[in-house]
């Protein structure tokens, strides 16, 4: 069965370029973005691992661990993890999981047989410190992820975590937010929101970023 947002992921263990990882023990209390390729040695992915590659500082100053998924196994990544370096000045800083046997990708619903009946779409899982599946992009073999937008949205799940906003589209850190429609109470909209706010419509009142 596929899954839903709001469901606790599944754990495994699996092999890696960084070793054996239990994944419940190796995220910790981190955020992870789990995302998959359909197997070693592809141009697009190559691109995207480089990419990650360079903007784990981005992700390390989120709280994220980023875990990459590819079918084939470990020494096979190995000889890939120096193509990656080579050709997309990045030194791989994060580990790549073996998935030879489809566990994960089974597990993770990854393989969509109207696409390719043997090989991971390339999808991204966004997953928070209780384990729980936030957010998932399921991308086609010829596009390229965005993983500015990855960042965009992790900023948006740890900013409404915590404050009662939401993101309005096009939503980039620092921007004004909409606060959700439940808050009515004038004084508690004047407690939590000491910036003030615009009330385009009285469902749609937008107000400062309430953590800038």
């Amino acid at each position: 069965m596929a899954l839903r947002l709001g469901d606790k992921v599944p754990d495994f263990t699996q092999s890696s370029t960084e070793g054996e990882i239990s994944f419940y023990d190796w995220a910790g209390d981190s955020w992870v973005v789990l995302f998959s390729h359909p197997k070693d040695f592809t141009p697009v992915c190559t691109t995207e691992l480089g990419r990650v590659a360079n903007l784990k500082p981005e992700f390390d100053k989120r709280n994220v661990k980023v875990l990459a998924l590819s079918v084939d196994d470990v020494d096979s990544h190995a000889g890939w993890v120096g193509d990656i370096e080579e050709t997309q000045n990045a030194k791989l800083n994060y580990p790549i999981l073996a998935d030879p046997d489809r566990k994960v990708s089974d597990l993770y619903d990854m393989i969509h047989p109207n696409a390719n009946d043997t090989l991971t779409v390339r999808s991204v899982f966004v997953i928070d410190p209780q384990k729980k599946l936030r957010l998932t992009f399921t991308y086609p073999a010829s596009t390229g992820r965005n993983f500015d937008e990855i960042l965009r949205v992790i900023d948006s799940l740890q900013l409404t975590d915590h404050h009662s906003v939401a993101t309005p589209a096009d939503w980039k850190d620092g921007d004004d937010c909409v606060i959700v429609p439940s808050l009515k109470d004038p004084e508690v909209l004047k407690e939590k929101f000491p910036k003030g706010y615009t009330e385009v419509k009285p469902y749609l009142r937008m107000t400062p970023q309430p953590n800038k």
